[in-house]
């Protein structure tokens, strides 16, 4: 059966409507522009916790914020995320050639600022994203015995990362508090000024909506 065509009467209304649609969006993204930086970074207040999670993705801004977590006394215990691991750094490891993973550079630089070797430890496997590090922290929660946990990440990953550990740890007795790197140099208020965050936010942004639509790890 054919559709009824829009009538000649119709089609100004049916214009106007969506001219007010796309105009409202548009009014909408501008409004949010400024703030989308800041809206990405999401920081809980400190509380003595069991351990501090190092996220991947950072070579150094991360793991120091959590060496200072440690030298503070929130915790005492540090877990670092190794990240995703190449094929390729597979197959170096099984020709027996070492080749460091930036956990464990992490890790050395660590012990070389005085952390004790027995507070740093490296998470097992390979984690290809947040979704995998928040696993990977849920499978030590229960023969550890954790009851908080502090998450480190960079400023506009706190956001999504927060999501990500809530979403894993749902209807568990495990607090998770987040924290955003003090050695972060990016500028939410202003995010649109530096090249680097023009780059980072609208990315966390799309990555975010997926998370929450489902759509990501």
């Amino acid at each position: 059966m054919a559709r009824p065509a829009v009538t000649h009467a119709a089609r100004p209304l049916l214009v106007r409507v969506i001219r007010v649609t796309i105009g409202l969006l548009l009014l909408a993204g501008a409004t949010f522009f400024p703030f989308a930086g800041r809206y990405l970074v999401y920081e809980d207040p400190l509380q003595k916790s069991d351990v501090i999670v190092v996220l991947a993705g950072a070579r150094v801004e991360r793991w120091l914020e959590a060496v200072e977590l440690y030298r503070g006394g929130w915790a005492p215990q540090i877990l670092i995320s190794p990240g995703r691991l190449e094929s390729a750094e597979v197959q170096l490891h099984s020709m027996g050639i070492r080749f460091p993973s930036d956990a464990e550079l992490a890790r050395t630089a660590m012990l070389q600022l005085k952390v004790p070797a027995a507070a740093v430890e490296t998470l097992p496997g390979s984690l290809d994203n947040t979704a995998d590090e928040a696993a990977a922290v849920h499978q030590l929660a229960a023969p550890r015995h954790l009851s908080r946990v502090i998450v480190v990440t960079s400023k506009y990953h706190t956001r999504r990362a927060r999501f990500a550990f809530l979403r894993e740890f749902a209807g568990s007795n495990v607090e998770i508090l987040m924290r955003a790197s003090r050695f972060d140099t990016s500028t939410p208020e202003r995010w649109w000024t530096k090249r680097a965050d023009l780059r980072y936010v609208p990315s966390e942004l799309e990555k975010l909506i997926a998370y929450k639509l489902g759509l990501g790890k």
